[in-house]
């Protein structure tokens, strides 16, 4: 069974205990869905994959964020609260950590993406972030597999990898890249220039497209239109400020995030 279709059956049941927890029957939560009791009960049941308005409409009827729907990781306890809408919330220290043979991809992928676009003037460490967050989302959404596997955490500016700041301590001291300090428009910007070239014999030819195709989309962006443009992306907006954001909420990506195409997927939910 493909993530994409072990994702749907977590989401499908967890949808169905979340619908009678709450005492709904299947005709009054598919009516809040918009869509009829067969469709509901193929959603219920892995057989069908909701759409990202179907998404939004789910939670809003269940009354939880949408990022907390998709959670997979956690119970929801539903607490009947008589006179609010606010579904209390609870927020726990997330420890983070990339195995070791993901940080050795970390730094061949960044300084791969320094050698090819970080003398450019707008390429500063928060562009580089988000090239990376893409980088790692696309190709989870087309492989169902990590490249890098770094954990990326919504702050104010978009996707942060939490562990870039160690990585970058640890190339700095093997003289792999060096940090400058620079003005973009008369703004400070820290920025990375490779000493040593990237070891490619890590990547593999799909590893190395994907890298690709994420700067020839978006290297060109700035800080702030491409901070803005990763805003838009179903997988920072299914995620609570400070929490990290889960991979497989990438499944819902819409145009012109998606990268992969579903329609065999969509067939094997008919």
């Amino acid at each position: 069974m493909s993530k994409i279709k072990a994702f749907n059956k977590k989401l499908g049941e967890r949808i169905k205990a979340l619908r009678e927890k709450l005492g709904l029957s299947q005709e009054v939560a598919s009516k809040k869905l918009g869509v009829n009791r067969v469709s509901l009960s193929q959603i219920e049941n892995g057989e069908r994959k909701l759409t990202a308005e179907e998404i939004t409409k789910l939670s809003a009827a269940f009354n939880i964020n949408v990022g907390v729907l998709l959670d997979l990781r956690k119970d929801i306890e539903v607490v009947l609260q008589k006179g609010t809408k606010n579904m209390p919330k609870e927020k726990g220290g997330v420890r983070i950590s990339i195995p070791q043979e993901n940080s050795k991809k970390f730094k061949e992928v960044l300084l791969y993406i320094l050698d090819k676009v970080g003398s450019r003037p707008n390429i500063g460490e928060t562009v580089l972030y988000k090239l990376l967050y893409f980088v790692d989302f696309d190709f989870y959404e087309k492989f169902e597999e990590q490249l890098i596997g770094a954990a990326y955490q919504k702050n104010h500016y978009g996707p942060t990898p939490v562990e870039f700041a160690k990585i970058i301590d640890i190339m700095k001291n093997d003289g792999d890249l060096e940090e400058v300090q620079s003005d973009y428009f008369q703004y400070p910007q820290r920025k990375y220039l490779p000493i040593r070239e990237a070891d490619l014999g890590i990547l593999n030819a799909e590893e190395i497209k994907t890298i690709d195709e994420v700067l020839e989309r978006l290297s060109d962006m700035n800080a702030t239109q491409i901070s803005d443009y990763s805003h838009g992306d179903v997988p920072w907006k299914t995620t609570d400020d400070g929490e990290i954001i889960d991979y497989e909420s990438v499944f819902y990506r819409t145009t012109p995030y998606s990268v992969r195409k579903y329609v065999e997927d969509e067939e094997d939910f008919q």
